[in-house]
């Protein structure tokens, strides 16, 4: 996700000086370096000491040690953007102490720069700082704010673990495909582009969902059937089942990582 970070904020024109990355192992900065062309290092400390965004991007597990290790060293006036699941602002606090602090929960699309990010800033974020932030993450695809740190794992549920969801029901469709009487290739590019297209044009049409839907669903007709068999199924009941135990997860997450 950082790589993503950082490749989308060079594509977009930022400076290679104003960036800094650092890495656990020399062999990992001296790859970053050369992917980039940009200053990596294994040193957090010197890292942060010079950075007026700081952004956390290591699992959850690993937040504690990290956050630990740089608190001495941040700037007053620095900005943290973590990407990490679960852990919350107050957790935050504790291992940093008094920060702007702005909670993100990107998604791996933001790999291709089509990410979906969800973001909730603490009190002590000025406005200035949250566009800042924005402007770091719009680089890897769209940003939303919200208005409560607890939606932070409904966006986690909705476009956090998203995708996943999406390559579940591709699975599904080539290997229905296949069994239909396709060859494997073919429905894996239909599905594919099928997919590429529907989301395309529900993003640039004024319609909603349902009313998409309702367009291509002629009476009567094949696909008609194929929404039926979906609706008696109760889809929604078991996307809805999924997408809460999602979100439960993540409020569990930060639970654990709180005790630790």
């Amino acid at each position: 996700m950082a790589g993503a970070m950082i490749g989308g904020l060079l594509a977009r024109g930022l400076p290679k000086e104003q960036l800094i990355a650092t890495a656990r192992t020399p062999e990992r900065c001296e790859a970053l370096s050369k992917e980039f062309g940009i200053e990596a290092t294994s040193d957090n400390k010197a890292a942060v000491e010079q950075s007026d965004i700081v952004l956390l991007a290591v699992k959850p597990n690993a937040m504690k040690e990290v956050c630990l290790e740089i608190a001495p060293h941040l700037k007053a006036d620095a900005v943290i953007i973590t990407v990490a699941v679960g852990i919350p602002i107050s957790t935050y606090i504790g291992w940093l102490g008094e920060h702007a602090i702005i909670r993100c929960m990107p998604n791996t699309p933001s790999l291709v720069q089509l990410g979906a990010i969800g973001l909730y800033a603490n009190e002590l974020c000025s406005e200035t700082q949250k566009s800042s932030a924005q402007s770091v993450l719009s680089a890897i695809g769209l940003c939303v704010w919200v208005d409560t740190e607890e939606q932070i794992h409904a966006v986690t549920a909705v476009s956090g673990s998203g995708p996943a969801y999406f390559f579940l029901i591709l699975e599904a469709m080539i290997e229905e495909g296949v069994r239909q009487g396709l060859n494997v290739e073919v429905a894996k590019q239909l599905a594919i582009q099928t997919a590429l297209g529907a989301a395309t044009l529900a993003a640039q049409s004024p319609d909603q969902p349902a009313e998409l839907r309702r367009k291509v669903t002629s009476p009567n007709g094949t696909t008609e059937q194929a929404i039926k068999q979906f609706e008696s199924e109760n889809l929604r009941a078991i996307f809805s089942r999924a997408m809460t135990a999602c979100s439960n997860r993540s409020k569990a997450m930060g639970e654990e990582l709180k005790e630790q």
